[in-house]
C-alpha cells in the first residue's frame, strides 16, 4: 500500500488545481466481484457472468466487468490515494464525459491516477473537478476515463 497524498484543506485542493496529484493502489477485479456487482443491479448478461460462454463466443476469452462496476470503484481509489484533513464532509457530485475505451477481463487489477484540473467557490466549500483515468495492469489504454465531481465542506 503506497502513501496516500494529504491535501489540507479546501486551499490544498486550489494549490493543486492544474496538476497531477496522485495514483492509487491496484485493485484486483475478481469473479466474485462481478457476480455481486451483477446480483446488485439484476444486470446479468452473460458476457459479465458466464465464463463457459466468454470462453466459447467472447472476444475477450473471458468474463468482463461491469463498466459500472469499474466507475462505481472509484471512491475506494480515491480512499487509498488520498486523505484529506480539514474537510468535514465530501460528496460526490457527479461526472462528465464518463467513457470505457477498453474492457475490464476477470483477474485485472486496476488502479486510478488522479489529477485536480478546476476547484470552484461555493458558499460554504469548494467543487473539485478530477480528471480520473483509470487503468489495467499491463494495458496502455484506459478503461475508463472521466472527469468526477467532488464537493468539500470545511
Amino acid at each position: 500500500m503506497r502513501d496516500a497524498v494529504n491535501i489540507e484543506g479546501i486551499s490544498g485542493f486550489q494549490q493543486l488545481a492544474g496538476q497531477h496529484v496522485a495514483v492509487s493502489d491496484w485493485l484486483t477485479i475478481t469473479q466474485q466481484r462481478i457476480d455481486t456487482f451483477a446480483d446488485a443491479t439484476d444486470d446479468h448478461q452473460w458476457i459479465h457472468v458466464d465464463a463457459e460462454r466468454c470462453a466459447r463466443e467472447s472476444p475477450y476469452g473471458a468474463t468482463v466487468a461491469h463498466g459500472f462496476l469499474t466507475l462505481s470503484l472509484l471512491p475506494a481509489m480515491l480512499q487509498s490515494a488520498l486523505a484529506m484533513s480539514g474537510i468535514r464532509m465530501a460528496i460526490n457530485y457527479g461526472l462528465n464525459k464518463v467513457r470505457f475505451p477498453a474492457p475490464v477481463p476477470v483477474n485485472s487489477r486496476l488502479r486510478v491516477r488522479l489529477d485536480i484540473l478546476s476547484v470552484d467557490d461555493l458558499p460554504e466549500g469548494a467543487q473539485v473537478n478530477w480528471a480520473v483515468a483509470m487503468e489495467r495492469e499491463g494495458d496502455s489504454k484506459p478503461v475508463c476515463v472521466a472527469e468526477f465531481l467532488m464537493r468539500c465542506y470545511p
